[in-house]
């Protein structure tokens, strides 16, 4: 190791400018990166970790942050040291992108809509660079070969909407290495992608920092990524540095007890292994945690079969249908009272439209759905709507569900007065009881959306769907906008709640260490259909379809000691579900490789 760092954080404090005065962002926090190592940035929303990598930047001061003291030493190419807390914005430009790369957690807001994503990657080259037009569309093509992206010539006169994710998120890459930076910062480059992609990406991170010994600052709040990743760890809490030390010691050996939480909250894959039935996690800190397994019953409530859902793809002249695109294709299963299944796959494999056809949000094609004896495919509107007091639904982003103008109060107890359950202070008593049940003080309830966290925001959508004392939860992708702490209590708090009122819940899930803890029965999705499905700890433990075993090898885990190769991911490229009109499905068939445990035998396309 060389002895200079490329960079030195020493002292910095940022500060933002409110109505209220200034707010401290991060305080004195100091740390080193040295050349070809990788420091992950960990801590939870608002600790302050984008803060500190926009500082180095110098981006800090476009979204109304100020450098108040500290400085931000860096190892320039040539040699000499600057320090960028002072460095002017011309200067600065020059660095961006030249000498520090930066991947955002976000590839389509990166990335011009308007270019093709050739002109995006030569437009760096010929600016930094001072190539020519044809070396920088040499370079452009060579760069996207090295991030693996399939048929690269065709990718460079593509818009970036015609990407899936996962390849923005590559062309994202490729342009923060195009000019060979010494420093690569990634803040949550991989938290909006599906685990299968993840893996790639973070595989092929730690390739080009090997090939190219760039430094890099990954900024996460997934400790399954930190121990992937890692050279070195610090950890934020708050703005400010609790600990920092190799990834091994952080792991096997934590000091503070933020990281001892943190490490406590993160659900490991394989921790199930030999439980019958899900259990709440152990939390730090929690006073009188009772660890029960959740056993439910064998009585079934909700019973689903040949489901099919299509939508209709318009096109020509006239807007007619041309084709379908086969979101969901013919899935059955049974869920009892008091029990979780979970459904989990990829983005785009028909998980959440599954969900909400059941509930009717969606209108299904075909089949049945019987909900406790009531047949809902047959109910007309007044019917629909007797019947979705039994079932509710949790969404993915609480704020998009919640009215920002209302009070909490009145959200809680608006599916009551809907339905003429309560009336006056009844109403007030059960919503008390509600704010109770999920934990959140009842001085709450005169609070608006904005004034609560994500996870808060999270527990009001819970209390909400309990309004009605529902039979069935279909809780989309309920905690992954969560930080794990937050995370691991909102699961307990769904936990508890089944154990108490006999909730069932369809948990549809791509967080495979989730699942494991949530679920009795899983069923694996993919291109619409149920691929394996059975009992929890028979699909985890022996998956038997090729689909369910590339997605738990792609599972980053929380132990350094278990990283990911990247020649152990070989993931197929996902079909399109797009069909022309008259392209008949074939039914799904399924083989009983063990009691309960069924594997598609229709060929799938995997």
């Amino acid at each position: 190791m060389l002895d200079n760092p490329i960079a030195r954080i020493e002292g910095l404090r940022v500060e933002f400018e409110t109505k209220d005065g200034p707010v401290v962002g991060v305080e004195d926090i100091s740390f080193e990166i040295e050349p070809g190592e990788t420091v992950c940035i960990v801590g939870e929303s608002g600790s302050g970790k984008s803060v500190s990598s926009l500082s180095l930047m110098r981006l800090v001061e476009f979204g109304g942050g100020e450098i108040a003291a500290g400085r931000l030493i860096f190892d320039r190419k040539d040699g000499g040291e600057l320090d960028l807390a002072t460095a002017g914005q011309d200067l600065m430009r020059h660095i961006r992108g030249n000498e520090i790369g930066m991947i955002f957690q976000e590839p389509m807001t990166a990335l011009n809509p308007v270019f093709t994503v050739g002109r995006q990657l030569t437009e760096g080259l010929r600016v930094h660079m001072g190539m020519s037009r044809a070396q920088a569309e040499a370079r452009a093509l060579e760069l996207l070969k090295q991030v693996r992206i399939p048929e690269p010539e065709r990718r460079l006169k593509q818009y970036p909407h015609e990407l899936s994710g996962g390849m923005r998120q590559r062309v994202v890459i490729a342009m923060a290495m195009a000019c060979e930076p010494r420093l690569l910062i990634a803040d949550e480059p991989t938290t909006a992608l599906d685990v299968t992609i993840q893996a790639e990406i973070l595989a092929l991170m730690d390739r080009l920092k090997r090939e190219t010994g760039t430094a890099v600052m990954f900024i996460t709040h997934d400790m399954a990524v930190v121990a992937q990743m890692a050279d070195r760890v610090v950890v934020m809490y708050r703005g400010k540095k609790v600990e920092e030390g190799p990834v091994e010691q952080i792991f096997e050996n934590p000091q503070h007890d933020y990281t001892k939480a943190l490490l406590a909250a993160v659900p490991k894959l394989g921790e199930m292994r030999g439980k019958s039935a899900p259990e709440p996690m152990k939390l730090l800190g929690v006073e009188g945690q009772t660890i029960a397994p959740i056993p439910g019953t064998d009585e079934v409530l909700l019973r689903v079969r040949g489901l099919t859902t299509r939508f209709a793809v318009k096109g020509g002249f006239f807007r007619r249908t041309v084709a379908n695109v086969h979101a969901v294709e013919d899935v059955s299963f049974t869920l009892n009272r008091g029990q979780t299944l979970s459904l989990v796959g990829e983005s785009g494999c028909g998980k959440s439209t599954a969900g909400r056809s059941i509930l009717r949000l969606v209108e299904p094609n075909a089949g049945e759905i019987n909900l406790d004896g009531v047949d809902i495919m047959k109910l007309d509107q007044a019917g629909l709507r007797r019947a979705r007091l039994d079932m509710q639904m949790i969404f993915q982003d609480p704020f998009a569900s919640l009215n920002p103008q209302m009070q909490l109060l009145d959200q809680v107890a608006e599916p009551m007065r809907n339905y003429g359950i309560a009336s006056g202070s009844e109403i007030q008593d059960r919503v008390a009881n509600l704010f109770d049940r999920v934990h959140l003080p009842r001085s709450f309830m005169r609070r608006y959306p904005h004034e609560m966290s994500g996870g808060q925001r999270q527990r009001i959508a819970i209390a909400r769907a309990l309004a009605l004392n529902p039979k069935l939860i279909v809780a989309d992708e309920a905690v992954s906008a969560l930080d794990v702490s937050v995370q691991a209590q909102v699961l307990n708090l769904m936990m508890e709640l089944q154990a108490e009122l006999g909730l069932s819940y369809l948990f549809i899930s791509h967080d495979m260490a989730v699942v494991e803890r949530m679920s009795h029965h899983v069923g694996v999705m993919y291109l619409g259909r149920i691929v394996e499905m059975g009992p929890r700890a028979r699909v985890f433990e022996n998956p038997q379809h090729p689909y369910t075993q590339a997605l738990m090898k792609a599972v980053p885990i929380a132990d350094p000691h278990r990283r990911k190769a990247e020649k152990d991911l070989n993931f197929k490229p996902i079909p399109s579900p797009i069909h022309s009109l008259d392209y008949v499905a074939e039914p799904s068939r399924y083989d009983e490789v063990e009691p309960g445990h069924l594997v598609l035998t229709t060929d799938s396309g995997y």
